[in-house]
């Protein structure tokens, strides 16, 4: 199977950069810790888990940690295990030197961490083994390119409205909803043979709202900067055409679609406790709507957008030899473009999420 992507970028350049994403979850981190204070902790196995699915370099991962596991802990004197799980080449070094700094585990005594390799659409772990799975974002990425080709643009959602540079058809925008619906239900029947029963599991991803759509402005910036590097002649219009991020973009119903009484495909497994779609505030976004500062909006924003977008970037172009050039010349398009025109490229960052609970 041809990789989608490699994971975000490492290094530490992830954890520095995804302040969004971090505001995402906590909107809804109230929601995992009302419930790991109600849920019942049934008595086998004998270590209450919890497992986070899509941690990149873990600093995300850990803060939410941090938030329930005090809940679980004034609740029981049984082991308490964290798990940390994303794809095998994800880079991992900073999530292991955080988890034990000093040699001892970071959430204190009793309690347990381990790194975990593996496709989040996979079955991972033993079953009936897990008390509580949450996942941020990771989601949003699918398991596979189901089309070799995208032509008209660099995401299956298609362009923004404001900018409406590119086409994506409707035949090519299905093929990638039928994906993205898979992926959920793979994700959901996996999680159900791994949570006890009664367990619960969190699903928050990236979004499309009523008015807004994450997408717009984040891909438009990027798809103007590669066709800048078409144009000069720095990347292929054969490689333009193959290349795109395979990311999908859900709306809540989309997200809650599997669990619809009568007509979902995993009713029999979860019940869902509360959905929502909210907009997440955006710190370089704030910041610039206060100061005006466009060099300083544009260069926040580019980091964010490379921390995610650039190791697919760096999968299309291949062998080339000059790969990193071209990769720096990209994102450095995007600030410029950023800088030069803030108001073609606004973000919105919506999020749409479910929490629920294992049923059977």
């Amino acid at each position: 199977m041809t990789t989608v992507t490699t994971g975000m970028i490492g290094g530490g350049f992830y954890n520095r950069h995804s302040a969004p994403q971090a505001n995402a979850l906590e909107y809804v981190l109230p929601w995992l810790i009302e419930a790991a204070a109600a849920m019942d902790l049934s008595p086998v196995p004998e270590a209450v888990t919890l497992a986070d699915f899509g941690c990149s370099e873990g600093q995300n991962s850990i803060k939410v940690m941090h938030a329930v596991l005090p809940v679980l802990r004034s609740r029981t004197s049984r082991p308490l295990v964290t798990i940390h799980s994303d794809l095998p080449t994800n880079d991992f070094s900073e999530a292991l030197l955080a988890l034990r700094p000093q040699g001892q585990s970071v959430f204190g005594e009793n309690t347990y961490s381990a790194i975990l390799g593996g496709s989040m659409f996979d079955r991972l772990l033993p079953p009936r083994s897990l008390h509580v799975a949450m996942t941020f974002n990771a989601v949003g990425f699918l398991s596979r390119r189901p089309l070799d080709r995208l032509p008209g643009y660099i995401l299956p959602n298609g362009p923004s409205a404001l900018r409406n540079v590119g086409a994506v058809t409707e035949t090519e925008r299905s093929a990638f909803a039928e994906q993205a619906g898979a992926d959920l239900e793979s994700f959901l029947r996996a999680r159900a043979v791994e949570l006890v029963p009664g367990g619960k599991l969190l699903v928050q991803v990236f979004g499309m709202g009523e008015e807004y759509r994450t997408c717009d402005g984040l891909y438009d910036v990027l798809n103007d900067a590669v066709l800048e590097a078409v144009t000069s002649g720095q990347i292929d219009r054969a490689t333009y055409d193959a290349y795109y991020q395979p990311v999908y973009f859900r709306t809540l119903k989309e997200l809650l679609t599997p669990l619809e009484a009568g007509t979902g495909v995993c009713t029999d497994l979860f019940s869902i406790d509360r959905a929502e779609c909210y907009e997440v505030p955006v710190p370089f976004v704030e910041d610039f709507k206060q100061n005006g500062a466009a060099a300083a909006y544009a260069s926040a924003y580019t980091r964010f957008l490379r921390a995610f977008t650039e190791p697919v970037l760096r999968l299309a172009l291949g062998d080339n030899p000059k790969t990193d050039a071209v990769v720096g010349d990209v994102f450095g398009r995007v600030e410029q473009l950023l800088t030069a025109h803030p108001e073609r490229y606004r973000f919105d960052y919506v999020s749409v999420a479910a929490l629920m609970t294992r049923t059977g």
